[in-house]
């Protein structure tokens, strides 16, 4: 079954002639885990945005469990965005004065369909995917994220995509500032997340070494018609 469908998606900034993503077709399937692979200006980011919801798409052309992304209008898609996928920014993107819990738990705060899947005591849950990850000191997870280490912030982004049981994990170059052994240890554990909750994993980044622990590798450039 597939989850995300794009057909004849591209994507062209303003004021430019040419587009910066033009992607005849691409599938992933439900619990399919992906590697996206391309160098830096390639349009991974833009790709990720566009099947997020995050900029315009044409109707029709990014399809997400089920719906078209590009008839969602306004809060619509910022909705649909936090109740079917978990993103993992390549900045973090967590919010500095919250814990390293209370940044976790934003997905259940804002989408009743995460917050019912994350079971009844929303709290215990995020505790025990931030353990999972690493984060099992419980002084460490009530610490403001700005005062969190790369890693450390890098676990709570991966929790807070995990939580709630989304469709789909979308992660965005995650391990950039990793060394070798922590990039292959937070790949082991993110994928033993999303298997253990069902989602679908679609990591996009420049670093072909983490290809060998995804079901396929897909190279962007190939893949973006416009770059062919």
């Amino acid at each position: 079954m597939t989850i995300i469908a794009l057909r004849s998606l591209s994507i062209r900034w303003p004021g430019q002639a040419d587009p910066v993503l033009s992607i005849d077709t691409f599938d992933l399937g439900t619990k399919e885990n992906v590697f996206l692979r391309g160098p830096s200006g390639s349009g991974k980011s833009t790709l990720l945005s566009a099947i997020a919801g995050v900029i315009d798409v044409p109707e029709g052309s990014v399809r997400v469990a089920g719906t078209d992304v590009g008839k969602l209008v306004g809060g619509e898609r910022d909705r649909f965005r936090v109740d079917h996928l978990g993103i993992i920014f390549q900045d973090f993107n967590l919010l500095p004065w919250l814990s390293a819990l209370e940044n976790t738990l934003l997905p259940c705060r804002y989408s009743a369909r995460r917050r019912k899947s994350a079971g009844p005591d929303t709290k215990a849950t995020a505790t025990r995917l931030l353990a999972e990850l690493g984060l099992s000191d419980s002084k460490l997870i009530n610490r403001p994220a700005n005062a969190l280490s790369v890693g450390q912030q890098q676990r709570v982004a991966a929790a807070r995509a995990l939580i709630g049981s989304p469709d789909i994990v979308l992660a965005d170059e995650p391990t950039s500032a990793l060394d070798e052994e922590a990039k292959d240890a937070f790949i082991q554990l993110l994928l033993k997340e999303c298997t253990a909750s069902g989602a679908s994993l679609l990591f996009v980044s420049h670093d072909r070494s983490l290809e060998k622990y995804f079901d396929r590798s897909i190279d962007l450039l190939k893949l973006n018609s416009w770059n062919a």
